[in-house]
């Protein structure tokens, strides 16, 4: 286990592509121990890695969201995925650690929660050429493989208020239960809270300054 207390923030509400961000980064900056957020979307949508051009991807059709994220990897397709957030605040020494390292043990517990539902995959030994922007065309190193069929990855990002961890399993069974053990594969002792009404609203004001803004999508 990585922690020996983690809290889930229990979020059952679909959201926009753009709040679901924003709600991402406002608890970051306020986490005072390690949090995990598993998180529906209100519609189908398309989220790319920050350092990404948006004028280089396939535009989505018409009942679809795009989203720039904070964090970097290539093109996530969302709606039928189990999509979770991992925040692990500054100050916590797991935060300090290595991304190659963090990235890797994270999977793990994604991998063994798999397993006590039936799902046997491996990780990546390392990462393979880009063959295109999509983030499941292209196996990095450590992600989750069935066969040879990508089926976890996951993006990083460190700030001054801690490690933001972002991350996409697809195309599993019995997604329910993998979602009802995910927080006891990351801690010891799992404590739950719901999303805060105040929370909520700053990351609705977050959304429209930043994650839903065109300036936002269009930056590079």
């Amino acid at each position: 286990m990585l922690f020996e207390k983690l809290t889930e923030v229990l979020d059952p509400e679909p959201h926009g592509a753009a709040l679901n961000m924003a709600i991402d980064e406002v608890l970051l900056r306020s986490a005072s121990g390690p949090l995990l957020r598993i998180y529906r979307w209100s519609q189908p949508s398309i989220s790319f890695g920050y350092f990404e051009k948006c004028s280089d991807l396939n535009t989505p059709g018409p009942g679809w969201e795009m989203v720039r994220r904070w964090t970097g990897g290539g093109v996530v397709v969302h709606g039928e995925d189990v999509t979770y957030t991992l925040i692990v605040p500054q100050a916590h020494e797991f935060a300090g650690r290595p991304a190659r390292e963090t990235y890797r043990e994270i999977h793990e517990c994604i991998a063994r929660t798999l397993r006590a539902t039936g799902v046997e995959t491996t990780l990546v030994d390392s990462t393979a050429a880009k063959v295109s922007t999509g983030c499941f065309e292209n196996p990095a190193e450590a992600d989750l493989l069935v066969g040879s069929r990508k089926i976890a990855g996951a993006a990083q990002r460190r700030t001054r208020w801690g490690l933001l961890h972002q991350g996409s399993v697809q195309g599993i069974p019995l997604a329910e239960e993998f979602v009802s053990r995910l927080a006891a594969a990351f801690a010891g002792e799992v404590g739950r809270r719901t999303l805060g009404a105040g929370e909520l609203a700053e990351a609705q004001i977050l959304e429209g300054e930043k994650y839903g803004s065109g300036a936002w999508l269009r930056r590079f």
